[in-house]
């Protein structure tokens, strides 16, 4: 994962975003706007392949990610994680839908490859002018509380290092995240992948 959006939900916190988009120009009032009109933001699970296609073509709209440039690896995940999440073993997504039904955030995570109650949290996204409503932080809450549920025992999520991205980490860092390591080159050569990590509960050990 390279990109996250951020801050809580709340009627104190909405009051405060509030007053800070009104020195913010045009897409700000549209923030303002929704958050005083009666739409409230609802987390709904994925779990129908027709949703699955919506989730597909909200990651590859261009209103998701602000950094276009997608790598191979990434282009082939949007198209095809969602359906594939359906069938896959602890492997979610959740999302959250306009006023007038559209998607317009997304997050998924799955349990790692060795099936030890350690989870990867992949992608968080939200749709351009909907961003500082606290549309992430509701999708990560719905997240840790199903890792939770299934007794993970921490979960590993990943960034990047360029400029654009250290809101990503701060939301890590607010929620509880260390980072952990640094991958050179990782996406691109001179961008880094940053991985960050949070610890839940002892679970499995060597026997």
């Amino acid at each position: 994962m390279r990109r996250v959006l951020s801050a809580r939900y709340d009627r104190r916190l909405e009051r405060h975003v509030i007053g800070f988009l009104k020195v913010g120009g045009r897409r700000s009032m549209n923030a303002i706007n929704k958050l005083e009109a009666s739409w409230v933001p609802r987390v709904q699970e994925l779990n129908s392949e027709q949703n699955a296609t919506r989730v597909s073509e909200f990651y590859l709209s261009e209103m998701s990610f602000d950094d276009q440039r997608h790598t191979p690896g990434e282009l082939e995940h949007f198209r095809r994680a969602p359906l594939a999440s359906l069938k896959e073993r602890n492997h979610r997504h959740w999302y959250i839908e306009n006023e007038e039904g559209r998607i317009i955030a997304v997050t998924s995570c799955k349990e790692n490859e060795h099936r030890t109650d350690g989870y990867l949290w992949d992608y968080l996204v939200v749709h351009r002018d909907y961003r500082r409503l606290g549309l992430a932080s509701l999708l990560f809450q719905s997240l840790e509380a199903f890792v939770r549920k299934m007794d993970g025992r921490y979960i590993l999520t990943y960034t990047c290092d360029l400029p654009e991205y250290k809101p990503v980490q701060k939301l890590f860092v607010m929620n509880g995240f260390v980072h952990i390591g640094t991958y050179p080159d990782y996406y691109y050569e001179g961008e880094a992948r940053l991985a960050f990590h949070k610890k839940l509960s002892s679970g499995l050990q060597i026997v």
